[in-house]
């Protein structure tokens, strides 16, 4: 065998090893793709606020919800989707004192309450389980029912939440704290307020005491 040959033959080796290395990791780059997954997320904070809200009753809530829907279709077949939903909630209930308004006599020791708040849900922490889901040939569910459903579910533990002993419970909690916190300090505490503030104060401090399991405390002067 030649030089000539000899060096044809070698550079024929070396371009075959240089085309098998680059086949093999395009194959493996391939195959790697498959199993490859890209998560992408933006998280956009509009604005931050300074607040003073104090949760001062919570409660949990569990309600069977069926969802029923008929599809009339040219009054001939009545198609229609079900589903039951389960959902489940935390609610806290509390105070903003941000809506609190109240000053200072001069050279007083003493804290007057001009406004007080009512109690309100400050956060529902929700959990929603869908069972028996029925649909027709053409009465499908949408994204657009699960919206509604979800919100009519949730709305319905906001106004359960509201009519049971949480609103009570925690207007006792604050008034109870407000109180005891003026007096540690020598404080004394006033209210003063609207007759329409009076009636909804004295609403929160009239328990149904069997089912709250707190005493009365009714701290106004008349």
């Amino acid at each position: 065998m030649d030089s000539t040959t000899l060096f044809f033959l070698i550079i024929t080796l070396i371009a075959g090893g240089l085309a098998g290395a680059a086949l093999n990791t395009w194959l493996q780059n391939r195959r790697s793709k498959k199993y490859v997954s890209t998560q992408e997320a933006t998280v956009l904070i509009e604005r931050i606020e300074k607040v003073f809200k104090v949760v001062m009753a919570e409660g949990y809530f569990t309600e069977i919800y069926n969802y029923q829907n008929d599809k009339n279709i040219w009054n001939l077949i009545n198609d229609k989707k079900k589903a039951l939903i389960i959902a489940k909630a935390k609610v806290l209930v509390g105070y903003d004192f941000g809506k609190m308004k109240f000053h200072r006599p001069d050279g007083e020791r003493k804290l007057v309450i001009d406004f007080f708040p009512a109690p309100e849900i400050l956060s529902i922490d929700t959990d929603y389980k869908f069972y028996d889901i029925e649909q027709g040939w053409l009465n499908r569910f949408q994204s657009d029912d699960y919206t509604a459903i979800l919100n009519e579910a949730k709305q319905t533990m906001n106004d359960k939440a509201m009519e049971s002993d949480l609103p009570r419970i925690a207007g006792n909690q604050v008034q109870l704290m407000i109180f005891q916190l003026a007096a540690s300090m020598n404080w004394s505490v006033e209210m003063k307020l609207p007759d329409g503030n009076v009636a909804m104060l004295r609403e929160m401090t009239h328990y149904r005491t069997l089912e709250a399991q707190i005493d009365s405390l009714d701290t106004r002067k008349e």
